[in-house]
């Protein structure tokens, strides 16, 4: 007789890590959803996995074996909406469609939490490769990452070259002022996850608070540019550009310059990888004039930027150290966090000081 003790239930997933029962997405209350929102969409009985990427908010494939959509909601237990809202994402990326700016299609916004439990948005599944190790990229050969970096830095100038009013994105940000209120945001994150002295967390922000250059003509900013928070395809192009949860309208050169921040890095940080420092791929230097080049800003004051983003992800690493002292991370890697801070900071007075600033 068959003995069927070990055999996987109905809602474990199969093979393909599909399966019924997903955490934080109810495939019967989102059918009802999406039935609903777009007629004839779904023909079949639904199955869903997460899969990885994006910062924190949750990313599903649901197929009903025939389609397949991406759902995106914040992460399970959250109650700050303000942090992890889903209707950014789903009005950036509509407004780029047809920009000339690769976007996945946006399908459906829910605002109801009582849905599934959460806002949350459905939108086209992009086939495509994030890559984020150097060790992904190296079959492809040097000429190959060459091109997909020179791609990179052409979507991220074709971003900034849109119009925010004439893509219906007035009010999506405030940009006057945005250096100077990145600049008090990132010390008051600093302040709010003090674990140790840092004196050169201090003088970083002190020589960025005395130093705002006049701003770059306002842009959509993405917020966290970076290779592998875009999809490339099979022939090399960026298929799509991903992870807009940060996306406000400001100054582009802050974009930029955290592109070239992640790039000099000598370890990646949580979810960075190294693929950046593949061969052939452009080199910082290369990114920046490339960018000048396709984009017509002026980078004269490009090391004010790398210094802010410097401190920028020195204050994010500091606070994921802070939680990992306090017993609040889950998974590994976050021991080494705090190491990254102190070599962040002097990367930024560093900048600072190449730029001839006081």
């Amino acid at each position: 007789m068959f003995d069927d003790s070990a055999a996987p239930g109905p809602d474990a997933p199969g093979p393909d890590g599909f399966g019924t029962a997903v955490p934080g997405l109810d495939l019967d209350r989102f059918r009802a959803f999406f039935a609903e929102a777009r007629p004839g969409a779904v023909t079949g009985p639904l199955r869903a996995r997460v899969i990885a990427g994006g910062r924190s908010n949750l990313t599903y494939e649901v197929t009903d074996g025939s389609g397949r959509w991406i759902v995106r909601r914040p992460p399970l237990g959250h109650v700050l909406a303000t942090a992890h809202d889903m209707s950014r994402e789903h009005r950036v990326m509509t407004a780029l469609a047809g920009s000339g700016v690769p976007v996945p299609e946006t399908y459906a916004l829910c605002a109801d939490p009582d849905v599934i439990g959460a806002p949350f948005y459905v939108m086209e599944k992009v086939d495509g490769t994030p890559y984020r190790d150097a060790a992904e990229l190296a079959p492809l050969g040097p000429a190959r990452a060459a091109a997909i970096g020179e791609r990179m830095v052409d979507t991220l100038a074709a971003l900034h070259r849109v119009d925010p009013d004439q893509a219906g994105l007035t009010g999506f940000g405030r940009p006057d002022g945005f250096l100077e209120r990145q600049v008090r945001r990132w010390k008051k994150q600093l302040d709010a996850s003090r674990s140790r002295d840092l004196p050169d967390a201090d003088a970083l922000h002190a020589r960025l608070a005395a130093n705002v250059p006049a701003q770059s003509p306002p842009a959509v900013v993405h917020g966290d540019y970076r290779l592998d928070n875009l999809l490339v395809d099979a022939d090399d192009r960026i298929a799509a550009v991903l992870d807009w949860e940060m996306a406000t309208l400001g100054d582009p050169l802050t974009d930029l310059a955290l592109l070239l921040v992640y790039m000099r890095r000598q370890a990646p940080g949580p979810g960075q990888g190294d693929a950046m420092r593949a061969a052939g791929f452009p080199s910082p230097d290369e990114v920046a004039a490339r960018y000048a080049e396709r984009s017509g800003r002026d980078l004269a004051s490009l090391g004010f930027y790398v210094g802010l983003a410097c401190f920028k992800l020195a204050v994010i690493s500091e606070g994921i150290h802070y939680r990992y002292l306090h017993g609040q991370t889950v998974g590994e890697g976050f021991e080494a966090i705090g190491a990254a801070v102190e070599p962040l900071l002097k990367s930024g007075l560093e900048a600072l000081e190449e730029l001839g600033e006081e």
